[in-house]
């Protein structure tokens, strides 16, 4: 009888450790993944390439991009670079978000690689998002450290950022710390901070959590601008709407393909949905059990994606390609957005760049793959792009994983 009892026990056991390990490799196999040290390094894959101009990629090269268009190592090893934004004296500047760091890149004799690694500003709060703004040849730097919004004096001939002054207070950490930030279309004293959720999913108590809020530079106000946003990482503005436009990440643990993650036009007092409705209005029964009069996730009180992503595809940055840039014209005011990667999936996806096809109002026409591969066949995690920047016929990608900064270029 005790030999029954004991082979129960250990059958129990065993099951419960194979449910619980198909539970973690479901649920969390994209961990280890994304951190692991992939076998081939792509940096040294992009630097040994040394390809003819007719050749631009070498066929046994891992990523795989349009005809005519060619990547390269910008900067390296810059730890986990994100936000990526320019200043009016031509050089890109870099929230390293892990390091605490905001660093500046420039490439005097334009060769398309940075001459060096300049740390504007160092010891911060996990500083993510970074605005410019000059009047008259004096700038002012804008920085999201996640506790707070500083401004500082920043000389573009040096590079160098001083005098930082505390504009107001943040919520500090949680599941989502970055805070990105963008100046309000036709406004030079109006700033909108992205701040994620506290959770994966829950009821907030702080106001100011999962929403885009505006801010007055100069009085310190802040207001919600819009709402039921779980994690609007990035934002941008449409060059001819002047809409700002954000990428959304969807909840977890609703299976591989729930829910999807999202593109959204925010516009103001509206809003898309987050805790209850996920996409174009579905509610999500799985946290809301709510007995409600009406359906809760209905316009005109919640408003739907512009797109719908994958999900868990985890968009970040994005970036409008500008007209008369010398790219291909039907690449005009289309939109490139970093894929960066999935973690709560059990077969990987996402690690790409991605061109959304789009009307000069911003209509969605289509999309396809711009930047894939580093997502390896066999599913190794080469990068993880993060950041998009298009500045100067060019287009800059952060990857927070390989450490680099990639420049992207087309040879008509």
């Amino acid at each position: 009888m005790k030999k029954i009892i004991l082979a129960i026990i250990v059958a129990g056991f065993l099951v419960a450790v194979g449910l619980g390990g198909i539970y973690i490799w479901k649920n969390y196999g994209g961990f280890w993944r994304n951190i692991q040290e992939p076998s081939v390094n792509i940096v040294n894959s992009l630097e040994n390439q040394n390809a003819a101009p007719e050749q631009i990629i070498p066929p046994d090269f891992p990523l795989t991009l349009p005809n005519g268009f060619s990547i390269s190592v910008f900067a390296k090893n810059l730890g986990a670079p994100r936000v990526i934004i320019s200043d009016q004296a031509g050089r890109l500047l870099t929230s390293v978000t892990s390091v605490g760091k905001v660093m500046a890149l420039p490439d005097k004799n334009q060769d398309g690689v940075a001459d060096e690694a300049i740390t504007v500003l160092n010891k911060l709060n996990n500083p993510h998002g970074l605005a410019m703004q000059c009047d008259d040849g004096k700038c002012s730097l804008y920085v999201a450290e996640s506790d707070k919004l500083l401004v500082y004096d920043y000389d573009q001939e040096k590079a160098a950022a001083t005098n930082g002054k505390k504009i107001l207070d943040l919520p500090n950490g949680g599941r989502h710390f970055t805070r990105t930030l963008q100046f309000l279309p036709g406004s030079s004293e109006k700033i909108l901070i992205a701040i994620g959720s506290s959770c994966d999913v829950c009821n907030e108590s702080d106001w100011r959590r999962a929403k885009i809020l505006v801010a007055d530079i100069k009085t310190g106000e802040l207001k919600v601008f819009s709402l039921g946003l779980r994690n609007s990482v990035f934002m941008a503005e449409h060059p001819v709407t002047g809409e700002i436009w954000a990428t959304e990440m969807g909840r977890d643990f609703l299976g591989d393909n729930l829910p999807p993650d999202e593109m959204n036009i925010i516009k103001e007092e509206k809003n898309y949905g987050w805790p209850t409705c996920y996409g174009e209005n579905v509610h999500d029964t799985v946290f809301d059990k709510n007995v409600y009069i009406r359906n809760p996730c209905m316009e005109p009180f919640e408003t739907p994606s512009h797109i719908n992503i994958p999900a868990h595809s985890a968009p970040l940055g994005l970036d409008f390609v500008a007209e008369g840039n010398g790219w291909p014209k039907d690449f005009e005011n289309n939109l490139l957005v970093a894929y960066h990667g999935s973690w709560n999936r059990s077969m990987p996806t996402g690690y790409k760049i991605v061109r959304y096809k789009l009307d000069a109002e911003g209509k969605y026409l289509g999309e396809e793959d711009f930047i894939s591969g580093w997502l390896t066949g066999g599913g190794e995690v080469l990068g993880r792009p993060a950041g998009v920047l298009f500045f100067d016929k060019a287009v800059y990608i952060s990857d927070d994983k390989a450490g680099v900064i990639y420049k992207i270029t087309y040879h008509p």
